[in-house]
């Protein structure tokens, strides 16, 4: 993507840049929530618990890509004055606030602060979800042809139903 945009930026501009990476974050994010059901419908299959153990790297790629959105608006407003214009509208407010709660959830996706932060570790990782449905709705604000992002929330919510649904019908929480 930054290629196609520093080398072509006539036919690849700030539209498709900020479009691609944004989808990226969100397709990533999605293939990250996934992986619940998947491991709660095909535990032993070798697939599943190949996904089950880069369920964290996929996690972290979608904030990359979310952080470089952000930093490709960033670069594009190029004045602390025109970002400020913009923070409280909602489609830019809910991308800000979707980004605050990633943060933190990206700075401990590791070994390490999963063993500092032992329980409470997963309850700060339950910030995923408020997180997500912040930044879909970001999507939905601030896309050009928000249908695109419509039919992502419905994928979502069908994917957090069928979460919510076999974990109460198995039990686990």
């Amino acid at each position: 993507m930054l290629y196609r945009w520093f080398v072509r930026p006539e036919d690849y501009g700030y539209g498709h840049i900020i479009a691609d990476s944004g989808d990226w974050a969100a397709w990533l994010l999605m293939v990250t929530l996934f992986v619940t059901p998947i491991r709660l419908l095909f535990r032993k299959r070798p697939w599943a618990i190949w996904l089950m153990r880069r369920r964290r790297d996929f996690g972290v790629a979608s904030f990359v890509y979310a952080a470089g959105h952000t930093i490709i608006y960033l670069a594009r407003k190029s004045s602390i004055d025109a970002i400020f214009e913009d923070f409280f509208a909602a489609e830019f407010l809910t991308g800000w606030l979707a980004l605050a709660l990633f943060l933190p959830l990206a700075l401990t996706s590791n070994d390490i602060a999963v063993r500092a932060l032992k329980r409470s570790w997963k309850r700060l990782h339950r910030l995923v979800y408020p997180a997500t449905i912040l930044a879909f709705v970001h999507w939905a604000l601030s896309a050009y042809d928000p249908m695109t992002a419509y039919i992502h929330i419905g994928v979502l919510a069908a994917i957090e139903f069928v979460r919510v649904w076999l974990q109460i019908r198995q039990r686990v929480t």
